[in-house]
């Protein structure tokens, strides 16, 4: 079979030659130009100040104002003014993975370039150990999010978080006497938080339980973000960070304090994407003749490493690239790579001449 390479150039060729195939996009490097964050209170800067309960966004770890905080959107728009105004917070407090489509879809519309997640802890902290989210429903939930924003935003980068941990929560503040009567009073997170100071066993076995299905959540973010060349997890960073007591409010001691969402926001920006880096991805094809059409190799290359490559069969959705591809005579596979970093070379095509 004989191929017609399109390379960016493709409109030289007309219109018949491209027919059936993707939209050409242009590279992406650098820092995003707009940013979206979805989760629940923690990035609203819930009790952020521990003066009342109330979301307060200027000390949000990712979308926040404050310079106390200096968020990841702070920290983006010094390098890159034009995102002054365009970093979306569209957390709600109480939200859990079941609220996570919806708040996706909010982010496609708003044409988000880049987009943060945050979301589960209410998940894994609820009334008892009994009505946490199952795991098939955490993981179904998520995927149908990414799904949403994997379509509706192509080229977004996906920075995609760990749950923090909340048996860390309790180990460094279960022995405060006025944490210990907020915690009941309120009752906040009483799947871990019930009955903090008992060591009876089955309190002990309890924690031990929502400890393990934060675990299980975790390792979902991390497989099914994996899914996606776009999606980056954090490797548990944010679950890992040994947080103190300090860091937790002195309000309803369960949410980030100002200091809080200081390291949080370093803490997500040490593993983020690396925006200097404005190299994109190469990619190449190399095709073997099978019935019908041609066999598709893709591979690439990177200064800073490959995350992935994606491709188009006609006019159909991006899908990630896990092995050769078939493609039959008269039709067009189009592809472009992604980087570690975000970064998304050209998309290239190849057209197949059709049957004689």
């Amino acid at each position: 079979m004989r191929w017609r390479l399109l390379v960016l150039t493709v409109a030289v060729l007309g219109p018949l030659a491209l027919a059936g195939t993707a939209r050409a996009t242009p590279a992406v490097t650098g820092y995003p130009g707009s940013l979206a964050v979805l989760g629940d209170s923690i990035s609203v800067g819930y009790d952020a100040d521990g003066t009342g309960p109330q979301a307060e966004p200027q000390y949000s770890w990712v979308a926040g104002t404050s310079s106390q905080v200096e968020s990841v959107y702070s920290r983006i728009l010094a390098a890159n003014p034009a995102i002054s105004g365009k970093g979306f917070n569209e957390a709600v407090k109480g939200a859990d993975m079941a609220d996570l489509e919806g708040q996706a879809t909010t982010a496609v519309s708003q044409g988000a370039q880049e987009v943060l997640i945050l979301m589960g802890a209410n998940d894994v902290c609820t009334d008892t150990q009994a009505t946490m989210t199952p795991v098939a429903t955490f993981r179904a939930e998520l995927k149908s999010a990414l799904k949403t924003l994997s379509r509706g935003l192509p080229d977004a980068r996906i920075q995609l978080l760990s749950i923090p941990n909340v048996y860390r929560l309790w180990q460094v503040l279960h022995t405060n006497a006025t944490a210990r009567l907020v915690w009941s009073f309120a009752g906040i997170c009483q799947s871990m938080l019930s009955n903090p100071n008992s060591t009876a066993p089955a309190d002990t076995a309890r924690r031990a339980a929502v400890l393990k299905r934060e675990k299980q959540f975790n390792h979902v973010l991390a497989a099914t973000c994996a899914t996606y060349v776009h999606c980056r997890f954090d490797g548990n960073a944010v679950f890992d960070y040994p947080f103190a007591a300090s860091d937790a409010d002195t309000l309803d001691y369960f949410h980030p304090s100002i200091v809080g969402q200081s390291i949080l926001a370093q803490t997500v920006w040490n593993v983020g994407f690396d925006y200097t880096d404005t190299t994109p991805p190469e990619s190449v094809a190399s095709t073997t003749p099978v019935t019908g059409g041609d066999q598709v190799t893709l591979t690439a290359t990177d200064n800073a490493g490959v995350a992935g490559i994606e491709y188009v069969i006609g006019k159909g959705h991006w899908v990630r690239y896990t092995g050769p591809v078939t493609v039959l005579a008269g039709h067009a596979i189009t592809w472009r790579a992604v980087d570690v970093n975000g970064n998304i070379e050209a998309s290239q095509s190849l057209t197949l001449d059709p049957p004689a």
